[in-house]
């Protein structure tokens, strides 16, 4: 197939296109980098794109996989923040299903990325799942825009994948990169309460979830990408500190993270039980849905990307 990529330099996006180049397709990869810089962080197959303005509507892509945002943790949420954040992902998908209305021969696919925070944060552990309602929270409100900006696709004929994520883990990028320096020194520990659920996935399973929606065309709608076995904060913290074989009994207070966060923090101290259940009933196999057996296998895996 021929794929366009948006994202593709970056932590899940790298992956995916390494994936895509060994199953043998062509991807081109939407980058604000030199092309230059984008093959040599990939590899000098893909095609770089520096701007969707530029691609001739005579180009056919069979599918679209859309990856891209800016990180959402990056900063405090000041009013300009979140317009960056509206734009990096609202604002993107829109233009990519501009794009698609203008080509003369329409992807079968877009494969486009929300989260779980389009559940909004839930102190009761009951499980959601794809059919849940969204929340009320920004990055709830921010989701659900996210995913109305690529569902403006389906009426154009397009298959529209929603893809869901939850923290998604490797050691050498996303949240549990910046939590390993702690931990490692044997400060780590939950956080605020512990209680607050996490829905987690591996970085190999989350690139299996993209390459798995791509190839299995009666699949559409919107899908939870998740380890059927969420945790709660506690219980991640302990798996991290046995994976580790260092204490994992300090814990950071709530009130620290708001003050040093702001309004994000929340994103760390409440939590959702997202649950994978479409992807389940569509036949999905985990490589890693327990935490304890995923955190080893990422903390003694060699990686270099």
């Amino acid at each position: 197939m021929q794929i366009l990529i948006t994202g593709g330099t970056g932590f899940i996006g790298r992956r995916v296109v390494r994936a895509l180049i060994r199953g043998g397709h062509r991807v081109s990869v939407l980058s604000r980098q030199s092309p230059s810089d984008v093959r040599r962080l990939l590899t000098s197959s893909v095609r770089p794109v520096q701007s969707l303005s530029a691609i001739n509507p005579s180009v056919a892509f069979d599918a679209i996989i859309n990856l891209a945002g800016e990180p959402i943790m990056a900063k405090r949420w000041s009013h300009q923040r979140k317009r960056l954040l509206l734009d990096s992902r609202v604002g993107l998908t829109n233009e990519l299903v501009d794009l698609i209305e203008r080509l003369e021969n329409r992807p079968k696919t877009l494969i486009s990325c929300s989260a779980v925070g389009y559940y909004g944060h839930h102190d009761v552990a009951e499980p959601q799942n794809e059919s849940s309602s969204a929340g009320s929270d920004f990055a709830a409100s921010l989701c659900e825009r996210w995913e109305q900006a690529a569902k403006r696709a389906e009426s154009l004929g397009v298959r529209v994948c929603i893809v869901r994520t939850g923290l998604v883990l490797h050691q050498n990028n996303g949240a549990l990169h910046e939590m390993l320096p702690p931990f490692r020194l044997g400060l780590g520990g939950q956080i605020g309460s512990g209680n607050q659920v996490m829905s987690w996935i591996h970085s190999d399973d989350m690139t299996r979830v993209i390459t798995f929606l791509l190839n299995n065309e009666s699949l559409k709608g919107a899908f939870n990408a998740t380890s059927p076995n969420p945790v709660s904060n506690k219980e991640f913290a302990k798996a991290l500190g046995r994976a580790l074989r260092r204490p994992a009994v300090i814990p950071v207070p709530a009130i620290v993270l708001k003050l040093l966060l702001g309004e994000s923090s929340t994103m760390i101290t409440q939590g959702q039980k997202a649950v994978p259940e479409r992807l389940q009933e569509a036949g999905f196999t985990w490589e890693q849905p327990e935490i304890q057996d995923a955190l080893s296998q990422l903390l003694i895996k060699p990686s270099y990307f």
